[in-house]
């Protein structure tokens, strides 16, 4: 009776867990272009990202849908180009911040793969913009979270839960 339960639960669980995974509509992606393959204009990137992710994290973190995300980083693209070209000063080119619908590869984030798509997505080009890039997620903020020394940490909550409480619902 017990294993029905279980199965019943795992049953319930899986079905609400695919009820709540957003689209592709329900993610805001995050796109840096470097300006060059230069080691100096990946570096360069990096920075950037680093500055605009440090802004961008108490403006996004009580956001409640993509939309809300989309509408304040939107309204904040001056201030995010201000932020990246406080970066560049003295690189010889500057950066364009937009929002826009753009193409992306499947991505694994920890325990949630993006599928390949379009995506509604924070540009911003470095100079041509024509070098290596970097992207993630801004919503939700998948790259907005504690570094584990490597790279990102992802954390979903159910299975914390799920953890958290194994030990009572599985005997």
């Amino acid at each position: 009776m017990r294993k029905i339960a279980v199965i019943f639960l795992l049953i319930v669980f899986a079905a609400a867990l695919a009820a709540c995974t957003p689209s592709k509509s329900g993610y805001v992606r995050i796109h840096i272009r470097a300006n060059s393959d230069s080691e100096a204009d990946q570096q360069v990137k990096l920075e950037v990202r680093d500055q605009i992710v440090a802004y961008l994290t108490p403006l996004l973190k009580d956001c409640k849908s993509a939309k809300e995300a989309k509408e304040i980083i939107e309204s904040r693209l001056d201030e995010i180009e201000e932020v990246a070209n406080g970066v560049l000063a003295g690189s010889g080119y500057g950066a364009r911040a937009s929002l826009t619908n753009e193409y992306f590869p499947e991505k694994d984030y920890g325990n949630l793969t993006l599928e390949a798509g379009n995506y509604d997505a924070l540009v911003v080009r470095l100079g041509s913009g024509e070098g290596a890039n970097w992207w993630c997620v801004a919503f939700p903020p998948l790259c907005f979270v504690p570094s584990d020394g490597e790279g990102r940490v992802y954390k979903s909550k159910i299975m914390e839960i799920i953890e958290r409480n194994k030990d009572r619902w599985y005997d």
